[in-house]
This record gives C-alpha cells, sequence and structure tokens, in this order.
C-alpha cells in the first residue's frame, strides 16, 4: 500500500503592491515617500514610481501661459488610468479643481504650514528689500499680493522645481524670492526662510501646504487604505478654499487666494482677487460658519465666491 503523501502547504497569494505616482522633484519624492512610509506602518506594500511632467519640463514660459497647474498632474493620471500606478500624490495646491471624469481626491492629508515665505541672501523681510528690486515668483496670485505690499518693486517670473529657484537666487538673479513655506520645511530647509508671511499679509494659496491623494474612481480598496491619513479638518479648509476658486473658474492663470482656518464662529474662510495687469488694488471678501461636511465647506466657498465676485473679481 502506498503511503499517502503529505498535505501541500498552502501558500498565501503574494500581496499586490500599491505603486504611487510621483514627480521626480526632491520635493514630490519626499511627499510620496512620506505616504509610502505611512502605508508601510499600516501593513501594506508599496512601490514608487517616478515620472517627470510636461511641468517640469516647460521652465521658459509661466504656468498661465502654457495651460496651469494640471500640467504637473496629468501624466501621473495617465499612469493611474493605465493601471501602471494605483495613487498619486500631489501638492494640493497643483491640483485642478475640476478632475478628469473617473479621478477622485481619495485623501486630503493634514496640512504643513500654509504660508508663504520670503527667502534672500541679503534682506530680513519685504520691508528691508531696496526700492526697485527684483523679487522672483511666476505665480499669479503672489504677484498681485506682492505688488498691493509693494508696488515699488519689480517681480519677475521664477520656474523650475524648489532646488532650482532657490540657486537661481544664490547666483544673483534676485534680490529675493517667496515661496511656500511648507515646501522648504518639507526638505529641512527652514533656515533659508528670512520672514514668513502671516496670511492677513498675504493670503495663502488654495491648498496651500497640504497633500492630496488622487484614484481611479471605484477603487474602493484604495480608499480604505488611505482613510487612516486623512485628516478632516485640512479637508474641510482646503474644499472650502478649493470652491472658491472653481466657483470663479479656478487656474493658475487666475491670482486669487483662499485660505480657511477653524475659529470661534466655525469655519472661517478669507480670500482675496486682484488684476495681475491693473493697479495693486485687491477685492477680499470673507465668511465663517460652523461646518460639519464637504458640502458645506463647499457651500461656504461659494458664498465667499459670490462675495468676491460682487466687489469686483472677474
Amino acid at each position: 500500500m502506498l503511503a499517502s503523501s503529505a498535505p501541500e502547504a498552502c501558500v498565501p497569494p503574494p500581496v499586490k503592491p500599491i505603486v504611487i505616482a510621483t514627480r521626480e522633484s526632491r520635493l514630490a519624492l519626499w511627499q510620496a515617500e512620506h505616504v509610502k512610509a505611512l502605508l508601510q506602518e499600516r501593513g501594506h506594500a508599496v512601490e514608487l514610481l517616478g515620472m517627470t511632467t510636461r511641468g517640469d519640463q516647460i521652465l521658459d514660459r509661466t504656468l498661465s501661459k502654457v495651460g496651469g497647474k494640471g500640467l504637473f498632474v496629468k501624466e501621473l493620471e495617465t499612469a493611474l488610468d493605465e493601471g501602471r500606478a494605483d495613487i498619486a500624490v500631489h501638492s494640493l495646491k497643483d491640483v485642478p479643481m475640476e478632475l478628469p471624469e473617473g479621478f477622485e481626491l481619495a485623501c486630503v492629508m493634514e496640512r504643513e504650514d500654509p504660508r508663504d515665505a520670503l527667502v534672500s541672501p541679503g534682506h530680513a523681510s519685504l520691508d528691508e528689500v531696496p526700492q526697485g528690486a527684483v523679487v522672483g515668483t511666476s505665480s499669479l496670485r503672489r504677484t498681485v499680493l506682492l505688488k498691493a505690499l509693494r508696488p515699488d518693486l519689480r517681480i519677475e517670473p521664477l520656474r523650475g522645481n524648489l532646488d532650482t529657484r532657490l540657486r537661481k537666487l544664490d547666483e544673483g538673479q534676485y534680490a529675493a524670492i517667496v515661496l511656500a513655506a511648507a515646501g522648504l520645511k518639507r526638505l529641512g530647509l527652514e533656515a533659508r526662510i528670512r520672514q514668513v508671511f502671516e496670511p492677513e499679509a498675504m493670503l495663502p494659496a488654495a491648498g496651500q501646504g497640504a497633500l492630496g491623494i488622487e484614484i481611479r474612481a471605484g477603487r474602493d480598496d484604495l480608499r480604505a487604505a488611505l482613510a487612516p491619513l486623512a485628516h478632516r479638518p485640512t479637508w474641510l479648509a482646503t474644499a472650502a478654499e478649493r470652491a472658491v476658486s472653481r466657483a470663479l473658474g479656478g487656474s493658475c492663470s487666475m491670482p486669487l487666494a483662499a485660505h480657511a482656518r477653524t475659529g470661534a464662529q466655525g469655519l472661517h474662510l478669507a480670500a482675496a482677487w486682484g488684476d495681475a495687469e491693473g493697479s495693486g488694488a485687491l477685492v477680499r471678501a470673507q465668511a465663517a460658519e460652523a461646518v460639519t461636511d464637504l458640502a458645506g465647506a463647499e457651500a461656504l466657498g461659494m458664498r465667499v465666491a459670490g462675495a468676491l465676485r460682487a466687489g469686483g473679481a472677474r
């Protein structure tokens, strides 16, 4: 009689990793690695797919003239659509207000410092920058806000990733440049900051300082995996900010600022619009409301956008 063979060991199927599509700038890779580490802490296998976007390649023109900040996300969305990646990690301020059909924002993470920062080798504050000096930024929002604060300055375009912008400053092309404080802090470059602008002086961009994670619609598995990374107060605040921009046709070709924070009256949302070719006068609006869900946050944003429009924003 033949001996019965031993039962075969039960081998679990290999775990398919979550693939993160990311730009290859140092800051984008930091952001992707940050998300990777958080997911790994929760037991997920994770890989990165580094990519170069058109926004990274076109450096001789301002974003408003070549298609807007969507140039930073389109290639990543293509990777999601083709199944080469599962999620894309974005700086939320770079994410278009309307996502293409079939995509969704599945997670907004806790915000870093949302403010703008002045970086300069020789001047400790914007007030100390000499009259007529060159200050660099490619943001129309920062341009109109800087003109409102210092109409005597020459505001010149500044493109490239964060390291490229700092190099151009150090080469003497600018007396000072304005960058997002969050990016400098994430890369350990906080010592380069000479002045942080309070929102009352220079209102941040919608979503500035927050990370957003995009997926293909219908991926309930990814939505569940990302849920622990979401930060509801940041998501509500940025939803209100982005609703202002969306209502006004939001793109980087619009010199618009919007920033929300929780206060005694609930969510307080302030916004400002300026004419990049005009006198430098700003249209401002604000409102506060107790907000408990995304629909309420977006309604608050629509209300503030209506007030801006009534004041002359277009």
